[in-house]
């Protein structure tokens, strides 16, 4: 047996304003769809938002259901989104935050096991990162250079290649 180690290797960033003009706006989206949000259950508003190669940002909101499993997190919405409207146009960046509409604060929010298998296997398709934001504590953002540092064993389409 042979013991193995990962790096992950991240940004912590203070403030929106440390971001680039382009991040800022689209943290900024994150947050405003956070208030799209149908989230009666929880009462947790999560937003999304996706940079596309052709300047577009494309946003999306957790929606929840009854039916628990019938519902969908706030980057799937997106990610799902942006395939469907910009078919071959890459997502070049994915900003993802929360909101507590009992507090008036946004809050840390990380994908979710499915949404981060979706993300990776959108990397996957377009052959090209997708850089990731989070809003990771109270006011302290992480920027990632790919979706896949956060899933490094990700079912990916190749397995089924092989079958």
């Amino acid at each position: 047996m042979t013991q193995q180690h990962l790096t992950l290797t991240y940004e912590r960033l203070h403030s929106i304003e440390a971001f680039p003009t382009d991040e800022q706006t689209l943290i900024r989206a994150a947050q405003a769809a956070c208030h799209t949000a149908y989230a009666p259950y929880s009462g947790f508003w999560v937003g999304a938002a996706l940079l596309l190669a052709n300047g577009e940002i494309v946003s999306g909101s957790n929606q929840e259901n009854g039916a628990y499993p019938s519902g969908l997190c706030a980057e799937r919405v997106a990610f799902f989104q942006a395939s469907s409207r910009y078919k071959d146009v890459p997502i070049l960046k994915a900003a993802v935050v929360a909101y507590s509409p009992q507090s008036g604060k946004h809050l840390p929010a990380n994908p979710c096991g499915g949404c981060r298998q979706v993300m990776v296997e959108y990397e996957q398709k377009q052959a090209q990162d997708i850089g990731l934001i989070i809003l990771a504590e109270p006011e302290v953002y992480y920027r990632f250079e790919r979706v896949q540092t956060l899933m490094p064993f990700g079912f990916v389409a190749d397995f089924l290649k092989q079958a």
